[in-house]
């Protein structure tokens, strides 16, 4: 009951009063199935027959925003979520909390590029970050395009919390010979919505944003097994995993927690005491 509550968006204090549980135990079993889960996505998602890959990063934050930060509160700020999606089969590939810059953008691509068993058809927004991080990853092996975002000037009273409107795009071609009918990021950006609506933490606006980076990234961890191997596509009528080829069914939150036990009876105690800490999402090892 909790990591289904968990995953559908409850926060950490309605999950506790809903399950008649503390806060301690809600956040001890995140921590253990995030744990879990992040090292499941490691091991498994692997050797991917992919053909087109769209990326993308999503902001969040940890403690306190990036200006309370600067007036010394206590905080992270700026939080950052690299995702890479299978445009076919809506698996994702990799994932890495981290910042928004070239040396995590280097690490996910490498990452990414590991997952992937031939050629691909890479497509990511305009952050100049990627242009280095996808060369020294894929070593020229792939067919890379961006899609560059141009937004137009946006109203005073709505600055705060809207978006600047986007009047455009622009198609770049960076590496090889991408087709220009599957240059696109919409999966991956539909992907943040879904996150955006499945991980308590990621809503705007909320006293529910993460307190502790570890917990927001075991959050990502869970979000993502849940989302690749549980949960079913409303389009492909089962999970990106099954769709990808990686599994032979559809999975429970159920199967999750035996699955957790089993591995917790092998090591003798919580995953978080004997395995790596999912620090850096899919990245660590």
């Amino acid at each position: 009951m909790i990591l289904s509550a968990l995953v559908e968006g409850s926060s950490i204090n309605a999950t506790a009063r809903m399950v008649g549980a503390s806060k301690v135990t809600v956040l001890r079993l995140l921590a253990d199935a995030g744990t879990f889960c992040e090292q499941y996505h490691n091991i498994t998602v692997r050797d991917l027959q992919s053909k087109r890959v769209q990326v993308d990063e999503i902001w969040s934050f940890c403690g306190c925003k990036d200006k309370a930060v600067e007036r010394g509160a206590g905080g992270l700020g700026s939080v950052w979520t690299w995702t890479a999606i299978d445009a076919d089969s809506k698996l994702c590939v990799s994932f890495l909390v981290g910042l928004r810059d070239q040396q995590d953008a280097i690490a996910f691509c490498k990452d990414v590029a590991a997952r992937l068993a031939n050629r691909v058809q890479l497509t990511s927004d305009g952050l100049n970050a990627y242009l280095t991080a996808v060369d020294l990853a894929f070593g020229g092996n792939i067919d890379y395009a961006r899609l560059v975002k141009m937004y137009g000037q946006t109203p005073d009273g709505e600055k705060r919390y809207s978006p600047a409107e986007c009047i455009g795009c622009r198609r770049e071609v960076a590496a090889g010979q991408p087709d220009p009918e599957h240059i696109s990021t919409s999966y991956v950006e539909r992907q943040n919505l879904t996150m955006r609506m499945s991980i308590r933490r990621f809503t705007r606006l909320t006293n529910a944003f993460s307190k502790k980076i570890e917990n927001h990234a075991h959050a990502v961890a869970l979000h993502f097994f849940h989302y690749n191997f549980i949960r079913k596509h409303q389009t492909l009528k089962t999970t990106p995993a099954v769709a990808a080829g990686i599994a032979n069914k559809a999975l429970t939150v159920l199967d999750l927690v035996k699955m957790i036990e089993e591995e917790e009876s092998k090591v003798g105690g919580r995953l978080t005491d004997y395995l790596p800490a999912a620090s850096k999402g899919s990245d660590s090892k």
